[in-house]
């Protein structure tokens, strides 16, 4: 829009002049938006005081896009003839900079990959500069960044001085890779038995066992207690155990203590389990990932398992979760395929015949999560042709559920659980005559107690002896229905009219429910900023008088139709290929590449606008067998070597890609035509502009709406809008007449 409203002031500098200006100008604003972002100490606690420190936070950091924006709409005004070739640079640079992003941040970590990103825009302006002073000042500029990037790796200029509204605290040890940050820290005093303290992302953490696994003191590092995770093992004291998410050991410590032959340990973070289980703190640790009975293996918890021809005793998960994402606001990443109805199936499938898995969760007073892992499991039972369940779970919490925060382990079979596994649970928790009780530990649900209201939680037995999970959910205060790998939101148990009203600042789940209220409040403050800046802007200018606004609705559909794909995409691809980042490095990446690919292609395949209908046709069609292939496809292939997983990413994404490039710069090429003499026609002055805006706004849109739809509806029918978007788009072709492109 500045460019379109401000295009005769601009015209006084040359391409050339505007390129390098704004490419120097906006390498130094990275730079400062770096700084300010590292010293906003804002919270998550709703004040004006934080409203006003975000708002700055926000607008700088919009800074570096308004600018990259105005750049692109100029050369995109100017250059209509190249708007292919354009199109597609772009395009394949945001492939680059996808394939560059893990590696980065590997090696430099997060603050210098962001400086690394000016590095990138001062080069940008070392190409567009002239020569004598002008090349040599934006050579010097670029230089002066590299050795900041330089300095910054061993004198920490620019690093966290708040975290997530927090001061942040100086570490023993501290690391970035491309899934979070780690620093480890010694340990609060209140935590008996644990030295250290591993933080991920400032958030979510796990302890560092600080006994001798070998030790035959039962309790030689939990201070006196026995906690939760203990149970597994008194039931399969010599069992093989597989444990995702073992972190700091946990898990770990107690089933070799308790005798296992075999642990075998999944952990997504190869900093935490290389870099300081096995490394800077494995003497802390009694090297207990160093045993010859521990077998520790860096992958994602599901996809190992699915890959695994072994089978288990017990298959643990204590506290794995997403609250690292969550925390700052973003529900995009908070989806969590480890507890969806298919991973408890493969679950079950990956256990011995009277096997069992455990699943630790945080519970509340009004309960909810581990209310919901009961549901995953009853559902996956069923599924597996188990018809009557109520026998096959044991739940157990550590303290009553009075107040929010206890945690509570769900103990679940394929066989009913007998009547010797059931009493020595009840001893494990009222003692024997060797062995201390311990009162923390409360039974939730048991079938030898299910009769009894007194001994069990109302709330467990229900659902249990119910056998109907969604129907027990629809009457329930919070949504504890099984979710699937179509929505794998097992987080979100709000209900509709709970989302905003329902959010508690208090409670521990108020980090995810925030993400679902920022997701509603981003929708509508979106809503509104692109009403007002670009669809009233619009009806006003001369593009709406003349008639060409009707045009400027197939940039939208486009836009709103690529985002959509690309979104549910990455959702999609999640699961197979092991975490966020890795799904959004590689969506992006192939998508791009092959879309500036396409880019590139439609100007020797389409002589006129709606010769790109046929392109869209094939990708409605494509998607809709997505739509019903794709969750059958990547399931099936999970298991497979991870080299091999991008090879079939490949394979699925670029020929779609490779399409879905070529409609924009097709649109923008027709709205561009010109006349005899090379100037543009009077009724496509500003047009370019306006599409590219047209066509961003509706990308950031489409970008949130993805997920609503995703959350309510499923991610195939998210696939579905999107393929709508495209068959909207072929409608709107005649619009731009039948004029063949002029090729110049």
């Amino acid at each position: 829009m500045f460019a379109y409203l401000y295009r005769g002031s601009l015209q006084q500098w040359t391409l050339e002049e505007l390129g390098s200006i704004l490419c120097w100008g906006n390498a130094l604003v990275i730079v400062g938006t770096l700084e300010v972002v590292l010293h906003s100490a804002v919270s998550m606690h709703i004040d004006w005081g934080n409203f006003q420190r975000l708002t700055i936070l926000y607008l700088w950091s919009a800074v570096p896009f308004f600018v990259t924006g105005l750049l692109f709409s100029i050369v995109f005004a100017r250059c209509p003839v190249q708007t292919t070739q354009l199109y597609g640079a772009d395009l394949v640079g945001g492939a680059l900079a996808c394939l560059a992003l893990v590696p980065l941040l590997n090696v430099l970590g997060a603050p210098n990959t962001i400086l690394f990103s000016g590095f990138a825009v001062a080069l940008a302006g070392v190409v567009w500069a002239g020569r004598g002073l002008q090349k040599t000042m934006a050579l010097a500029l670029a230089a002066a960044l590299l050795m900041l990037i330089a300095a910054n790796l061993h004198g920490h200029l620019f690093d966290l001085v708040y975290v997530k509204g927090r001061l942040q605290e100086h570490p023993l040890y501290a690391k970035w890779n491309a899934i979070s940050r780690v620093d480890v820290f010694e340990d609060e005093p209140l935590r008996t038995g644990l030295t250290k303290w591993i933080v991920i992302d400032g958030d979510a953490g796990t302890g560092i066992v600080a006994g001798n696994p070998l030790s035959k003191d039962p309790k030689a590092w939990q201070g006196g207690t026995r906690p939760l995770a203990h149970l597994p093992s008194v039931l399969r004291p010599h069992g093989d155990f597989a444990i995702i998410g073992p972190g700091g050991g946990p898990d770990v410590f107690i089933a070799v203590q308790a005798g296992s032959p075999s642990v075998t340990g999944i952990e997504i973070n190869p900093i935490i389990a290389n870099n300081i289980m096995r490394g800077a703190f494995a003497a802390d640790a009694h090297h207990l990932y160093e045993l010859p009975q521990v077998h520790i293996h860096v992958s994602d918890g599901r996809s190992f398992v699915r890959n695994s021809r072994d089978r288990y005793d017990v298959l643990q998960m204590t506290l794995v979760d997403t609250w690292a994402s969550t925390a700052a606001g973003a529900f995009a990443l908070s989806e969590n395929n480890l507890y969806t109805v298919e991973a408890f199936r493969e679950y079950f499938e990956h256990l011995k015949p009277d096997g069992m898995i455990a699943v630790t969760r945080w519970e509340f007073a009004k309960p909810r999560e581990a209310l919901r892992v009961v549901s995953q499991a009853m559902e996956a039972l069923h599924q597996l042709g188990v018809d009557d369940t109520r026998r096959n779970f044991i739940v157990v919490s550590q303290g009553l559920l009075d107040v929010d925060g206890r945690p509570v382990i769900v103990l679940a079979k394929k066989t009913p659980f007998t009547e010797e596994e059931q009493q020595q649970v009840l001893q494990e928790i009222n003692g024997t005559p060797t062995e201390l009780a311990n009162p923390n530990l409360k039974v939730l649900y048991m079938p030898m107690l299910a009769g009894d209201s007194s001994k069990t939680h109302p709330v467990f037995g229900q659902l249990i002896r119910g056998q109907d999970a969604r129907a027990f959910s629809a009457r329930y205060a919070f949504n504890v229905s099984p979710v699937t790998d179509n929505a794998p939101f097992f987080f979100f148990t709000l209900k509709p009219g709970q989302v905003f009203h329902g959010v508690d600042q208090g409670g521990i789940d108020w980090k995810v429910n925030l993400g679902i209220a920022i997701l509603g409040l981003v929708l509508v403050i979106a809503v509104a900023a692109v009403i007002g800046f670009l669809v009233l802007p619009l009806a006003l200018s001369p593009q709406a008088r003349s008639g060409g606004s009707v045009r400027l609705l197939y940039f939208i559909a486009i836009g709103m139709g690529y985002i959509l794909v690309e979104i549910a995409f990455i959702q999609r691809f999640m699961l197979f290929l092991g975490h966020p980042t890795y799904a959004l490095t590689v969506v992006v990446f192939l998508m791009l590449l092959s879309s500036g690919l396409g880019s590139l292609l439609s100007r020797r395949w389409f002589d006129e606008p709606t010769g790109v209908a046929s392109a869209m046709a094939g990708i409605v069609v494509v998607l809709l067998i997505y739509v019903f292939a794709l969750p059958h496809v990547l399931g099936a292939l999970v298991g497979l070597p991870f080299a091999l997983k991008l090879l079939i990413s490949a394979l699925l994404l670029i020929p779609l890609g490779l399409v879905m490039g070529m409609p924009f710069p097709s649109g923008l090429r027709a709205i561009s035509r010109q006349d005899e003499d090379g100037r543009m026609l009077p009724t496509n002055h500003g047009a370019v502009e306006w599409a590219w805006a047209m066509n961003a706004a509706s990308s950031v849109l489409g970008s949130v709406l993805a997920m609503v739809i995703a959350i309510q509806f499923g991610l195939n029918i998210t696939l579905l809008c999107g393929a709508a978007a495209y068959v909207l788009a072929i409608l709107l072709l005649p619009t731009f007449g039948k004029q063949r492109y002029r090729e110049i």
